[in-house]
């Protein structure tokens, strides 16, 4: 083999490194990476039930800790919850919690 057939292989072995990274870059930035969370032997307290990204600066997140659910809004100079405490019964209440929050 020629040394110009080895520098096409290393050429395209680095464009395709360079695709998968950007690909993996837009696929965050887009909010569909998802987290790898270690089981241990133990109950957790605190988990993450649904994100949901509204824009590439803002998400919404439901929390579950100790049972109960919380809806927090993150955004990159503010994080607000919106809802605390909900419950099985809480579930349908979200369009009047909503009314009192002002953008």
């Amino acid at each position: 083999m020629s040394a110009d057939t080895y520098w096409r292989f290393l050429i395209a072995l680095l464009l395709v490194v360079a695709l998968i990274f950007a690909a993996a870059w837009v696929a965050r930035r887009l909010g569909l990476g998802g987290r790898l969370v270690a089981s241990g032997g133990r109950k957790r307290r605190l988990s993450i039930v649904e994100v949901l990204p509204l824009d590439g600066k803002r998400r919404l997140v439901l929390l579950r800790r100790d049972g109960a659910e919380h809806l927090v809004l993150l955004g990159v100079g503010s994080d607000v919850v919106i809802e605390r405490g909900i419950g099985d019964e809480g579930r349908g209440d979200f369009a009047a919690t909503l009314e009192g929050v002002q953008p």
